[in-house]
């Protein structure tokens, strides 16, 4: 069985026919070429695959495309402005918050979240939010490094 789905991804208003079981990461991939979204493990525990939906991080491989019908999707493309990367991208850079690559996209968008409160997260807030994050990479010191740094700047530096 198909469905109209229209979904605002990235600020743009998408409008395409799916079958019920097509998945959100399938979806953005195939439907919108948005290839950021990585597939990582089919079985949502890597979180490579997360996007804000209507603002809150979820993993894109346990959501079906029909129920996004009428909602808001964030992927790591909407991050970047043009060649000026996002503040949380720049604290990446800066700290070394990121090796191979492949998780990145679901700890970015995951790290909006965290961020998204009136004050700096806690260092142990961080730890907690990300523990549905894998990298095989880099020990997590870095990425944690990172979101605190990017907290401080958006806090004013304090």
């Amino acid at each position: 069985m198909t469905h109209t789905v229209r979904v605002n991804v990235n600020g743009i208003a998408v409008e395409r026919t799916v079958e019920s079981r097509h998945l959100l990461v399938h979806f953005l991939r195939e439907a919108c070429g948005l290839t950021g979204t990585h597939v990582g493990c089919d079985t949502s525990l890597c979180g490579a695959c997360t996007v804000l939906l209507d603002g809150r991080a979820v993993k894109s491989c346990t959501i079906f495309a029909v129920q996004c019908d009428g909602r808001q999707v964030a992927t790591v493309e909407s991050l970047a402005q043009g060649e000026a990367l996002h503040p949380l991208q720049e604290a990446f850079r800066e700290c070394h918050g990121l090796q191979c690559g492949f998780c990145t996209p679901g700890m970015l968008m995951t790290s909006m979240q965290i961020l998204d409160r009136p004050s700096p997260p806690a260092r142990d807030e961080i730890v907690h939010a990300l523990k549905g994050n894998l990298c095989r990479c880099t020990g997590y010191t870095h990425i944690v490094d990172a979101i605190e740094y990017a907290g401080r700047q958006r806090a004013g530096g304090r």
